[in-house]
């Protein structure tokens, strides 16, 4: 239980640092790369835990699904960085490590609610960015990129709030 308000304090702190309002300031190209390259990491490390450990079918299942979606969206964003010569970074920020931390100190059934409680941080967090992005990147594959992946993220969002309760 110890952990499971460790992980709500640390929810918090996170989810009110990382939002992009309509009223924040413009993000930049690498800005968006790296906090998409960061979520997308923390999506896929988290999900690769969850699909061990995970003691439920239907987090087990949300895992492999994040873990397919985001290998393949992280793959897109590698190349549309490239293409606008910008470098995408190989490990996760520091807020999501501390994320993944949390997730990890969980067991049994609280690793189940902490893991789907993660998914609704990180995916407000994605789609706050990424509604962000369409609107404020400058190079047209990046924005190719947020607008193509955007309605996907919403969707995991969803589905993580449905199976987070």
């Amino acid at each position: 239980m110890k952990t499971m308000r460790r992980l709500a304090a640390v929810l918090v702190l996170f989810a009110g640092g990382t939002a992009l309002g309509d009223d924040a300031k413009p993000i930049t190209d690498a800005e968006f790369v790296t906090k998409a390259a960061s979520g997308g990491l923390f999506e896929v490390e988290s999900s690769k835990l969850a699909k061990e450990s995970a003691t439920s079918p239907e987090a087990k299942k949300f895992a492999e699904r994040m873990i397919a979606d985001h290998e393949k969206a992280n793959k897109e964003l590698m190349g549309a960085a490239k293409k606008a010569g910008l470098e995408v970074p190989t490990k996760m920020s520091a807020e999501h490590q501390k994320l993944l931390d949390q997730v990890k100190a969980a067991k049994g059934a609280d690793f189940d609610k902490a893991y789907m409680a993660a998914q609704v941080t990180a995916h407000d967090e994605a789609v706050a960015l990424f509604s962000g992005a369409t609107k404020g990147v400058k190079d047209p594959g990046l924005k190719a990129f947020a607008v193509k992946t955007l309605p996907v993220i919403k969707e995991h969002q969803e589905h993580a709030k449905k199976h987070s309760k």
